[in-house]
């Protein structure tokens, strides 16, 4: 059940029976006979005088009551879903080519140059200690030190078996690594990034994600200010050239600035592309284009990335493989529109129409003159009230009690989803398995799990399904724990991933029903900045298996449990108008108990529901400029419902009779 529109106006000339609560005929003037529900009977009644569209005064008509027309998922919206392939596959490749370019081998050991010429179990043997006790690796030698001897004098006199009791010394030329696991040199074996140095890659990740944090702000500036193509070649350029520079970094502080730049195109380099299809799509198909481009495109790119690297062999070329592609962004002018909605904003209906006349031609649809015209009176007038209305900023969400909880808990939620997600990602390397094998099945999950949201988003509800899906994903973590068996233990966790990504897919669009409209596109950009600032911990939270192996699965299943119970006390966004002024965001949910379930409150209820009298359409105004203003992550891109909250009904665009609900 969607949200319900707020309507204003009762018909002309009806007034409703207070005997009956039907509407009655107040006009006998009446030259059309429709068929009326109310309460549970079928009335035939005259319409009230002649009822046509040119009978309003004022007929404001929005971006959203243009699709109709144009098509909702026409042939050009389809070559538009096509056309986030590529994109899908920069976002997956830049968020986890440093996985693949950072791997360390587990079996690595000091090089000493004098016994080059005897076989790795003779210099193991000779020049490598045991592991310290407090040492959790499983290995029976050292990796971080050598025995401080001669191997001159001990080579000329025979000795190849190393005696306990001579001096250790920290290794002295470097290591050696075992490449049957990981079957190239990366930058991480190339820099000896092992012991002391062993946080590096993981210093490096969290780099990455800081320059994530101002790629935000700097495109999503750019995308307000110059539009969306501007952005999106923007990012896409940034991420190529720094992943091409990322090729000759000789040191850690090179790689870690080439990783800073490649942040700046992550997650932007999609989300442009995935915003503007979304602003293109009627509302009944934004949950399946939103929800299934991820399911299908960044689920194949995330498969496939793991045998790219494999097969190359080679970190500069896997590097290279996963920048260049980057570059193709550079023709988006050329196959893919401006943002119509951005165009409006900025006052450029003209060039809006225009877009929307080639949908017409590609998509063989046609608008009438006249509906443009209504739009381009409706953009008009709004922009006026935009001028002389008041401004608002993220600090409003925080000024009254109820809305501030509200969104400190959406903050702390969306945080731990990330990181949870995040460390998930990142901890495959930790399972015991073949990190690439584990890494494909784990990545694979997200389609499972976006197909199953897709169909039960709008029937369950978003509380319940946050909350456990968030809680499972924690027991499964935490199980693994307890698990010795490394198949076993991997397989809960893949379990546990699935059910994040369920979270993950929940947390903004949860958000973004949940924020009052006039400040829903800073407080989605708020939260969304507070998730990256969480994945920058997240892998350290990985990097603490060096003390133990079972502590990252128990930190991310604790989290995720506390994550999951925390989005019970949110209110559900289903079935419920969603709040557009800062009052309404205060008010909302306060009649909900924190056990409501949508779907079973709805077959208790589906008896007693009375459908609704019928009633002309009246704009709101604060939602019309709220739908102009549309932003980088605004409530015309996240959510279906949104755009259904603030749409007026589909069915009256086609129906000559303008003012009566059939």
């Amino acid at each position: 059940m969607p949200p319900q529109e707020k309507f204003e106006s009762p018909v002309p000339g009806c007034q409703p029976d207070e005997n009956k609560g039907c509407p009655t005929l107040t006009t006998s003037s009446c030259t059309t006979r429709v068929s009326t529900i109310c309460q549970n009977a079928q009335i035939t009644t005259p319409v009230c005088g002649p009822v046509n569209r040119d009978s309003r005064d004022n007929k404001d008509v929005d971006f959203d009551e243009l699709l109709p027309y144009i098509g909702e998922f026409g042939l050009y919206q389809k070559i538009l879903f096509i056309l986030m392939i590529p994109f899908a596959f920069f976002v997956a490749w830049v968020y986890f080519t440093q996985i693949f370019i950072t791997l360390v081998p587990e079996e690595h050991w000091c090089r000493v140059p004098e016994l080059a010429n005897l076989t790795v179990e003779q210099r193991i043997a000779l020049s490598i200690p045991p592991p310290s006790p407090e040492s959790e690796s499983s290995l029976t030698y050292s990796q971080c030190s050598m025995y401080a001897v001669n191997y001159t004098e001990l080579l000329a006199n025979g000795t190849t078996i190393a005696d306990p009791s001579w001096p250790v010394q920290y290794c002295q030329y470097g290591w050696e690594f075992n490449f049957t696991d990981i079957p190239y040199p990366t930058v991480a074996t190339e820099l000896e990034w092992v012991c002391d140095n062993a946080a590096l890659p993981t210093l490096a990740q969290s780099v990455f994600f800081v320059g994530a944090i101002f790629g935000g702000l700097i495109f999503g500036w750019i995308a307000d200010r110059y539009g969306r193509i501007p952005a999106l070649v923007g990012t896409n350029m940034a991420g190529f050239l720094a992943g091409i520079a990322t090729v000759f970094s000789t040191s850690f502080w090179q790689f870690a600035l080439c990783r800073f730049l490649v942040g700046l195109a992550f997650d932007n380099c999609f989300t442009m592309m995935y915003i503007l299809v979304l602003e293109y799509v009627g509302p009944k198909w934004r949950t399946f284009v939103a929800n299934m481009s991820i399911a299908l495109f960044f689920t194949f790119a995330s498969c496939v990335l793991p045998w790219v690297a494999y097969f190359l062999a080679d970190w500069r070329m896997t590097c290279i493989a996963t920048s260049v592609p980057l570059v193709l962004a550079i023709a988006t002018p050329w196959l893919v529109p401006e943002s119509a909605r951005w165009l409006v904003s900025q006052g450029k209906v003209d060039r809006a129409i225009e877009i929307l006349k080639k949908f017409e031609r590609i998509n063989r649809t046609k608008v009438p003159d006249s509906v443009y015209k209504e739009f381009k009176d409706t953009c008009a007038r709004a922009q006026k009230e935009e001028e002389a209305g008041k401004s608002y900023s993220v600090l409003d969400l925080f000024k009254t009690p109820r809305l501030r909880n509200i969104t400190v808990l959406l903050i702390v939620i969306w945080m731990a989803i990330s990181l949870v997600f995040d460390g998930h990602v990142r901890n495959v390397d930790n399972l015991g398995l073949d990190v690439f094998i584990t890494f494909t099945i784990a990545s694979a999950t997200e389609l499972p799990a976006d197909t199953f949201l897709t169909a039960v988003l709008d029937r369950w509800g978003r509380r319940w399904l946050a909350c456990g899906s968030m809680v499972l994903s924690g027991i499964f973590s935490i199980w693994a724990c307890a698990v010795s068996n490394h198949v076993y233990a991997a397989t809960l966790a893949i379990m546990g991933r699935f059910c994040v990504n369920i979270s993950y897919n929940i947390g903004l669009q949860y958000a973004a029903e949940l924020l009052p409209t006039v400040v829903r596109a800073q407080g989605v950009a708020l939260i969304h900045i507070m998730g990256y600032v969480a994945s920058i911990v997240a892998p350290f939270v990985v990097y603490i298996a060096v003390v133990s192996p079972i502590l990252p699965l128990l930190i991310l299943g604790i989290l995720g449990i506390i994550g999951g119970c925390l989005a019970l006390f949110l209110p559900e966004t289903l079935g419920q108008d969603l709040p557009q002024t800062l009052q309404d965001g205060e008010e909302f949910g306060k009649d909900q108990g924190i056990w409501d379930v949508p779907c079973l409150m709805k077959n208790a209820n589906v008896d007693e529901e009375t459908p609704p009298l019928p009633m002309t359409r009246s704009f709101t105004r604060g939602s019309l400029r709220a739908s102009m203003r549309a932003s980088l992550r605004g409530e015309t891109m996240i959510s279906s419902a949104i755009q259904r909250s603030s749409v007026r009904s589909r069915k009256s665009l086609s129906n000559p009779l303008e003012g009566v609900r059939l």
